[in-house]
């Protein structure tokens, strides 16, 4: 397998090449460099990969992805669906990356809670594809929220995403779609991923924070028996 430390190496010269918004004052807290890219965490041999939206300090101080209130919520649920029992630790919590890929839009940390531009998005959306293409090996996706889940319109055709996002079981439905990357010889690299969305867990998110729980356990149901 191709090194994925050649990648992240790759993704941080891009970051210094030019700048973009980067909470740096959350980065200098930890001791970190803002220009460091947390790009995943848990395991490219796993089947399912976890794709939010962005970074947030408890992600940054951990290094690693959904690591702060929404991502307890989602380990939560992974934990119920791999071991059939409730989480008792952070340790429990933790276990689950070695069966889960979790990931955001950009590997960074925007200021505030604010989501990246669309053009920041794109600026790192090649390193995103060859690391769902090139480097992780499964191929179902459950989305959190619309901005992650609208990342993928690219690989649609013209309205399909839009159209998904507007039916009533978009919680429940499966879309499949082709991913492409392009490697370091130019080859575009093909992929075919099924798409799972779901509401972000966010406590803001009055509407569905409190079915979120439900929502995830019949997403995982069967995926690990």
């Amino acid at each position: 397998m191709k090194k994925i430390t050649n990648l992240i190496a790759q993704l941080q010269a891009e970051a210094q090449r030019e700048e973009f918004p980067i909470d740096r004052p959350v980065y200098e807290s930890a001791g970190l460099d803002p220009t460091a890219p947390i790009l995943y965490g848990g395991n490219l041999a796993s089947q399912l990969c976890i794709f939010a939206r962005d970074l947030g300090k408890d992600e940054v101080s951990a290094q690693q992805p959904l690591y702060g209130a929404a991502g307890r919520l989602v380990r939560q649920g992974l934990y119920r669906a791999m071991f059939h029992q409730e989480p008792t630790s952070p340790g429990d919590l933790q276990m689950v990356c070695d069966r889960v890929l979790l990931t955001n839009t950009v590997p960074y940390k925007p200021p505030g809670n604010k989501a990246y531009s669309t053009a920041v998005k794109e600026r790192f959306r090649p390193f995103l594809e060859r690391l769902l293409v090139e480097h992780w090996q499964g191929d179902r996706i459950i989305t959190l929220g619309n901005e992650a889940f609208q990342w993928f319109t690219p690989y649609g055709k013209k309205g399909e995403l839009k159209e998904f996002f507007q039916r009533s079981d978009r919680y429940t439905a499966s879309l499949e779609l082709t991913l492409t990357a392009t490697d370091p010889q130019g080859i575009i690299q093909p992929k075919l991923v099924t798409l799972m969305p779901l509401p972000h867990p966010s406590p803001l998110n009055q509407k569905y924070y409190a079915q979120f729980p439900l929502l995830l356990a019949a997403r995982l149901k069967n995926l690990w028996d």
